[in-house]
């Protein structure tokens, strides 16, 4: 912390403390076997130390708390605690006193007076207390800004400053991961590594949605004994240690109003954002949220081909149901005919160039299909064809799906 010292001598004295809770004070144990030279002289030392716990004497944890030496470190999302005191050194009487608190940031300047009205007078010896707090939400440096005026008995008006400056740190390193499934479903992995010095407890992690998404915590497990309960993958204790990193998942899934408007939900990149909660030390708190997250739209083209239904396993040379849902994700309505193109393994059943009819902007339709393997293992389905006769257009899909054929009397290939 840096203080610029007033030139002009005055009758007033400004004091700035942060507020910050102890620390378990800790010792270093030494020890000894008996037969050693010093004998029992250690043991009897450490017993004797008011600091250390009594019948535990050799753990470096002790029963005292430990006030902060220094200034110590601040960071993003923590609340800044500071107690502000003028005291009167003079023999005078002192009138018209205003202490006025404000934190100046790279982007702006914050007022944190708890009141901004003038004490009336201070006599000798006197002092004027104050506590401030904020919560930090930006990091890079900070200038704590406090400012006193004051009139003396002979109608004099003096005023001075001290600049109190610190640096924020960054107390987690967040990344995420997108994921895009067949059924409008998106999966978010968020990695949160601790980069301080201190482990930390952590409170909470959740992700707060955007308005047209409903998210499922996929952090939980289920416990069964006499009774079920959910039970965080991460243990009862949820530390995380300093540099480490743990991973988070979550599932988002349109809401009803929204799943069927193809149109909509294809343009959606804003997901929603994390909100974090955690503490350190001795219980102190702090909270981070970040921005929204944004995520790159699936590019489906106008017309959108999913899987509805799909076994896992089927038998080899037998046929087989799957249901496809064809979404029309253009602004224009389109007359689509179907087409069947066999491959190597894949075999349709039915007849090819099926008229499917109109489908108008955003909608869809759920189309029954049959067909067989007759390859063993890991399956790709693949040639179907879809043709826009308006435009004379053409869309094929490959890829489409894998399923895992065996033969019923060789056990399971894949």
């Amino acid at each position: 912390m840096d203080v610029n010292q007033a030139k002009q001598e005055h009758l007033l004295a400004l004091k700035v403390m942060r507020l910050t809770k102890p620390t378990l004070f800790t010792n270093l144990p030494v020890t000894c076997e008996d037969r050693d030279l010093p004998g029992d002289l250690f043991g009897k030392l450490m017993r004797e130390d008011p600091s250390t716990i009594k019948g535990a004497e050799t753990l470096m944890l002790g029963e005292m708390l430990t006030l902060p030496q220094n200034f110590g470190n601040i960071f993003l999302g923590e609340t800044f605690s500071s107690y502000i005191s003028v005291h009167n050194d003079s023999n005078q009487v002192v009138k018209d006193i205003l202490v006025k608190a404000d934190l100046q940031t790279s982007s702006q300047r914050l007022n944190l007076s708890a009141s901004n009205s003038a004490v009336a007078e201070l006599k000798p010896e006197c002092c004027i207390d104050d506590v401030i707090h904020h919560e930090v939400k930006e990091i890079g440096t900070h200038i704590l800004v406090c400012a006193v005026s004051y009139t003396t008995q002979y109608g004099e008006k003096l005023y001075f400053r001290k600049f109190f400056k610190f640096q924020v740190l960054k107390p987690l390193d967040v990344k995420t991961k997108f994921y895009n499934a067949e059924t409008d479903e998106v999966f978010l992995e968020a990695q949160i590594q601790n980069i301080t010095t201190s482990p930390m407890f952590m409170e909470k992690v959740s992700l707060e949605p955007s308005m047209m998404y409903n998210v499922t915590e996929l952090n939980m497990v289920l416990e069964k004994g006499e009774f079920t309960v959910t039970a965080s993958t991460f243990g009862k204790m949820s530390y995380l240690q300093p540099m480490d990193t743990r991973q988070y998942l979550y599932c988002l899934k349109p809401k009803p109003e929204y799943a069927e408007k193809a149109g909509i939900i294809k343009g959606v990149t804003v997901i929603g954002k994390l909100d974090i909660v955690w503490k350190t030390n001795l219980g102190e708190r702090g909270r981070l949220q970040t921005s929204q997250l944004q995520r790159m739209a699936p590019g489906y083209g106008d017309i959108r081909l999913s899987l509805e239904m799909i076994p896992d396993t089927v038998n080899l040379e037998e046929p087989f149901d799957i249901i496809c849902k064809i979404t029309n994700c253009s602004e224009r309505t389109m007359d689509l005919v179907l087409e069947m193109c066999n491959t190597r393994s894949i075999h349709w059943c039915g007849v090819s160039g099926r008229q499917l009819g109109k489908l108008s902007p955003g909608a869809f339709l759920s189309l029954p299909l049959t067909l067989l393997s007759s390859v063993q293992g890991l399956q790709s389905i693949s040639g179907l064809r879809l043709t826009d006769t308006f435009l004379k257009r053409t869309y094929e899909y490959d890829d489409i799906a894998q399923v895992c054929v065996i033969c019923p009397f060789m056990g399971n290939e894949c």
